[in-house]
């Protein structure tokens, strides 16, 4: 397998291979995270570990668990935490979301965050390869299995963030509540700002009472130009776009 290694910043590097690579939203998901230094945090999902070392860029939370149920996507987390020259609190975790693993930190995280399938299963034409056809459909975990997974994880009120195709946001709503999980914020991010939204960005807390704010668009692209916010959040993700 082939793996090519990119700065991140400063003595952080993530490993890319042609299976387990990332996009703009695990720049968008990090930034809408809010995560705090204080937080103990899992990334369900990481793939490459993509969100986990972009925490790493600017005040770190204080650990970071960081599961994939695919060895291959572990591997190349460990690869790019053996090449970063930065001391970083991410433990790898190679185990299935749905059984978690022995020693997990139930009830104790403050921050979970996912990337998930966007398309459920059943749905639109299966990728190729396995590991796309996990990464991009619900073939081994579904929505409703990331929403309890995390809800065993967090404290009272500790906050999941999703990001997720805008057609699929009100099965996230309701999963999370179906969770207790109370739906809290609301993003959608468009390209330009005269197209409909791309991506939607979702934050639950843990038993907390009803009220969703929705803040305003994310607007990524002026012209040919990356907007301002976009550009602040995303840092180095001008090649993902």
């Amino acid at each position: 397998m082939n793996y090519e290694f990119e700065n991140l910043a400063e003595g952080i590097v993530v490993c890319r291979g042609e299976n387990h690579t990332f996009g703009t939203d695990a720049f968008l998901l990090t930034g809408f995270s809010c995560y705090r230094e204080k937080d103990r945090v899992c990334d369900l999902g990481t793939g490459c570990g993509i969100i986990p070392l972009l925490m790493q860029r600017n005040r770190p939370p204080k650990e970071i668990y960081a599961v994939d149920l695919q060895p291959e996507a572990i591997a190349q987390l460990n690869l790019a935490l053996e090449n970063s020259t930065k001391n970083m609190a991410i433990t790898p975790v190679c185990t299935d979301l749905k059984e978690l693993w022995e020693g997990a930190p139930y009830g104790m995280l403050d921050l979970v965050v996912c990337n998930p399938p966007y398309k459920a299963n059943g749905a639109g034409i299966l990728s190729a390869g396995a590991a796309q056809q996990i990464a991009r459909h619900e073939t081994e975990c579904t929505l409703d299995d990331i929403c309890k997974a995390a809800a065993k994880l967090l404290n009272y009120h500790g906050r999941l963030c999703m990001c997720f195709r805008p057609e699929r946001l009100a099965d996230v709503l309701n999963t999370m509540r179906a969770n207790k999980i109370e739906p809290k914020r609301l993003r959608m991010v468009c390209k330009p700002p005269d197209s409909a939204p791309w991506l939607c960005l979702v934050e639950g807390k843990k038993c907390a009472k009803p009220f969703l704010q929705v803040e305003p668009s994310l607007f990524v692209r002026s012209g040919n130009e990356m907007t301002s916010e976009a550009a602040q959040i995303c840092h180095f993700g001008e090649n993902y776009l």
